[in-house]
């Protein structure tokens, strides 16, 4: 077992934006969080993460409460990709990357040749390496947003939770880091608006729907017409795909 929560609600004043939601996710597997705007989604991926705490419910890292859990030792396990992420300092691309290891160090431990080796690597990941040394401010909003990836990748996190991660990405780099996400070998939870790529990259979807869980299972299980007829008004036709044999949604209206 990886990450679960149990009966979790979190409110704004007296709106409910996370209404009593459970769920389990398993070590090593990806798993989409679909929903229209305003469905739960970002505030579930913080609750999971630890930032924010349910006003009822559980929110376990292994079977334990995080909110037990030491912040600093939870960020070593946790890695957190916002959809916004904002960083104001015209810091270097592999500066911002560094702030990933601030959870490996204490007050008294020195950088290391492996901190380097980790953001390198991180870095190569998303396809940045080349832009190490350019200054944060005269990235374009896709090229910050791998670089927010990079960052989360240096912290070598055992789970990771995206909002949106592929929101301003072009199409190459969409797939790239879809794919990234699967062959990371960590569990992984990602808020996504594509549906097609819900289907071909993760092990399992969980659909929310005014602040509720209302689908959960494989692509296969949870990719229905009348599903997304009844969560997203959108007119579709489901196929399986003779490219990789997994459904492919058409949009009718």
């Amino acid at each position: 077992m990886s990450i679960s929560a149990e009966n979790v609600t979190w409110k704004v004043g007296k709106k409910v934006i996370v209404d009593d939601v459970s769920l389990t996710v398993s070590s090593g597997e990806t798993v989409g969080l679909l929903g229209p705007n305003g469905s739960g989604k970002s505030s579930l991926l913080r609750l999971l993460a630890g930032i924010r705490r349910p006003h009822s419910g559980t929110v376990m890292l292994d079977g334990k409460n995080i909110s037990h859990i030491a912040k600093k030792q939870l960020a070593r396990r946790i890695a957190f990709v916002e959809q916004h992420g904002a960083t104001e300092a015209n810091m270097r691309v592999r500066d911002v990357v560094k702030l990933g290891r601030i959870p490996h160090h204490s007050p008294f431990s020195s950088w290391s040749p492996r901190d380097d080796e980790t953001v390198t690597e991180a870095l190569q990941k998303v396809d940045m390496l080349k832009y190490s040394d350019r200054g944060w401010q005269s990235l374009s909003g896709g090229e910050r947003q791998r670089v927010h990836i990079a960052r989360a990748l240096a912290q070598t996190p055992g789970e990771i939770l995206l909002d949106e991660p592929t929101n301003h990405l072009d199409i190459h780099h969409q797939i790239q880091l879809m794919k990234l996400i699967t062959e990371l070998g960590v569990t992984s939870i990602v808020a996504i608006h594509d549906l097609n790529h819900a289907a071909m990259f993760c092990d399992a979807l969980i659909v929310m729907q005014k602040g509720k869980v209302v689908a959960r299972g494989t692509p296969q299980q949870v990719l229905t017409e009348s599903l997304l007829w009844e969560v997203f008004q959108v007119d579709t036709r489901i196929e399986i795909s003779p490219y990789h044999g997994k459904k492919h949604i058409h949009y009718i209206s």
